[in-house]
């Protein structure tokens, strides 16, 4: 029998019964926040996670670790930065955001948001055109 370790939502309103969720979908929540913040280029996968891209399947958890123990919960986040974005300023707003869309959407406060930056991605420089000579072969003569 699988344990079952899903995270029981406490309700202050009068309730029909338990309400459950899955870790899987918290940590869903949590990618998806921290992907929208200004700066962020993507999220760290696991080899898991690149085969599922192949197949055309997204892990929107992906880069995301949640941690559990007796009343607390605490997130990993692994992301991949913009070049020439402030990482602490960018790191300060995952966890903001994670943190405020997490309690938003289930009620959960998590006691630690730790971000680990694991690269900083560069602007995609493509080639250049010259407007003026688009015919030029490319040693620069025109015919």
């Amino acid at each position: 029998m699988a344990e079952n370790n899903n995270i029981i939502i406490e309700s202050k309103e009068a309730t029909l019964g338990q309400i459950e969720v899955a870790p899987e979908v918290i940590e869903v929540i949590i990618g998806i926040a921290a992907k929208q913040v200004e700066g962020v280029y993507s999220m760290r996968g696991s080899l898991a996670n690149s085969v599922n891209e192949l197949f055309g399947r997204k892990s929107r958890g992906k880069g995301v670790k949640l941690g559990q123990s007796l009343e607390t919960l605490t997130v990993e986040i692994y992301v991949f930065l913009n070049y020439g974005v402030s990482v602490p300023k960018v790191a300060s707003e995952i966890q903001e955001k994670v943190k405020q869309q997490l309690l938003f959407m289930t009620g959960l406060e998590l006691a630690a948001v730790d971000v680990y930056v694991q690269g900083v991605v560069p602007e995609k420089q493509g080639p250049t055109l010259d407007l003026d000579n688009l015919f030029a072969e490319e040693n620069g003569d025109a015919k």
